[in-house]
């Protein structure tokens, strides 16, 4: 609406409608119910751990639009110039995922747009229909047919029942309302509700309707705090939605006509937990000035003599999950087993996101994880770097208990103590599972002063020697690791080395052009004796 442009240009449609009105519905849809419904502090609570339970967004769980007349509508309203472009979406559909075992692998969809065929707002519940129809449908009694959907509609207002109503499916069950306060309606035969009569509904409207701001400001009255949200929940909600508000900044908007024209331009569809649209973006709405990312293409493909991957960090992401899995499957067809070696840090995370959403013919069952380090903490506490691969990986994926191997850094109630001998335990385990003590494949990555796994520049152990598993000092908090040893990572039959960020630009200048200097860049020192090793390194860190 006009008015408005000045605000909506600043915020778009998350921030305006999915981030608090869309998300609030969320969270009571999916809370567990409190044992004392009408304790505010309960609801509050329940509400704020079916927050905790979401799984983080990103890029791909979000489709974005934009309505053709809005630019024109901001450079008038804004006195913006003719070539001023504006990237706010008026438009998303987002999917959200719980890790809550009621909800595991139930799809949420949040979606708000301008410029649609209508005006409305509900909460629709679509069950999973277990029924087979063998006969025609024809033959029997329709309402309570097994084989139609099956559905609870919160219908909230406007669009064609112009009411705020609750409408479940008659093949499901007869709800109970409260009495008094709701009504079994009376349904207007010719309407429809995604696609079936109204008949086929149960439908219950209030008896007294009433607007939402006197809902509101009565609630604040009685002090009904559960209809607010807490500071804890505010700040829960930012910090769910600012990871996607930032990747998708510079997402390119699919334009789209307006009202009933859009046709089916922003139908979407869920692939291997992502969003996309279902039909590809009309020739004449593309913006031809538009580059893509797919316009650069890497220039370089060795780098320090050894096989470089580069492309934008979601691409090169996606690009070595896929090499990983090969590896894995090639691995297993020809041993059985495929023993993983895998560091911590922040740059693997998404790439732990992927493999375990994207990467469903992956052999887990015959995969051992083993850890390239790790730091002196229980490996409960949140720096540990055990605790982000099960958050991120291990606890989405099915690899058998017993193939799992976390660093034994936590013996006799203390920490990476040197005569409690983890080390030599670590070295034993790999001794005795590992043939020739030889991974099938080590990912590492690098960090800004060169070191790698937790094997820092002047490092007293680990870059030489005999030793597979050793106890280093980092120079960063926590201070005491526990590392592979160079030796040891040079035994694997592969190496990828990933490094993502602006922040890396530096060293990965410098390493193009240092030589084998393990005790000033220990990553230099990174050289398998009879396998290979290959770089995956984004735009980002590769050209600044």
């Amino acid at each position: 609406s006009s008015g408005r442009t000045s605000f909506y240009e600043q915020y778009g449609v998350i921030r305006d409608v999915l981030q608090n009105h869309l998300t609030e519905a969320l969270m009571f849809l999916t809370m567990e119910l409190p044992a004392n419904v009408s304790r505010a502090e309960e609801v509050l609570q329940s509400k704020l751990q079916a927050f905790q339970s979401l799984r983080g967004l990103e890029k791909n769980s979000a489709v974005l639009g934009q309505y053709q007349a809005y630019a024109s509508q901001v450079q008038e309203e804004l006195q913006k110039p003719q070539d001023y472009i504006s990237t706010t979406p008026t438009f998303a559909g987002v999917l959200i995922h719980s890790d809550s075992l009621r909800w595991e692998g139930v799809p949420f969809l949040l979606t708000s747009g301008k410029a649609l065929d209508e005006r409305v707002g509900y909460v629709r519940v679509l069950f999973k229909n277990r029924a087979y129809c063998t006969q025609s449908e024809t033959l029997r009694d329709a309402e309570h047919s097994q084989c139609k959907a099956k559905q609870i509609i919160f219908y909230i207002g406007h669009g064609v029942l112009n009411m705020p109503a609750v409408l479940v499916s008659r093949n499901l069950f007869r709800p109970v309302m409260p009495e008094g306060t709701w009504r079994e309606a009376a349904g207007q035969s010719d309407l429809h509700i995604f696609g079936q009569p109204l008949s086929d509904y149960y439908v219950y409207s209030p008896v007294k309707e009433r607007d939402a701001y006197s809902v509101l400001i009565s609630n604040i009255y009685h002090a009904r705090k559960d209809f607010f949200i807490t500071t804890e929940n505010l700040l829960a909600s930012w910090g769910f939605w600012t990871p996607l508000l930032e990747s998708i900044s510079h997402q390119p908007l699919r334009l789209y006509p307006g009202g009933v024209e859009n046709q089916h331009l922003l139908d979407f569809e869920m692939v291997s937990g992502e969003v996309a649209f279902t039909l590809a973006e009309p020739v004449e709405l593309l913006n031809p000035n538009r580059l893509m990312p797919s316009d650069y293409r890497t220039i370089q493909s060795k780098f320090r003599q050894s096989p470089l991957v580069s492309a934008w960090s979601e691409e090169l992401i996606s690009h070595l999950a896929s090499d990983i899995e090969k590896t894995a499957s090639r691995t297993v067809a020809q041993s059985g087993q495929f023993h993983l070696a895998l560091s911590g840090g922040s740059s693997p995370v998404v790439l732990f996101q992927r493999l375990a959403r994207h990467h469903y013919a992956f052999p887990w069952k015959h995969t051992h994880i083993w850890l390239v380090d790790e730091r002196c903490v229980p490996l409960t506490d949140t720096e540990s770097n055990f605790f982000s691969l099960h958050n991120h990986l291990l606890q989405n994926v099915r690899v058998p208990y017993f193939n799992v191997h976390p660093m034994p850094v936590h013996l006799n109630q203390r920490l990476c103590v040197e005569e409690d001998a983890g080390t030599e335990l670590y070295a034993k385990e790999i001794m005795a599972l590992v043939a020739n003590a030889s991974f099938d494949l080590v990912l590492l990555g690098v960090g800004t002063d060169g070191h790698t796994a937790s094997l820092f520049p002047r490092s007293e152990n680990g870059l030489e020697g005999a030793q597979t598993v050793v106890l280093t000092e980092s120079p960063v908090k926590p201070h005491q690791r526990m590392s592979l040893s160079l030796p040891l990572i040079n035994k694997a039959r592969q190496v990828f080395v990933l490094v993502l960020g602006k922040g890396k630009h530096d060293i990965t200048t410098l390493l193009s052009r240092v030589g084998h200097e393990p005790r000033k860049w220990p990553i230099s020192g990174v050289s398998p004796s009879s396998g290979q090793l290959v770089w995956y390194v984004d735009y980002e860190a590769l050209l600044g």
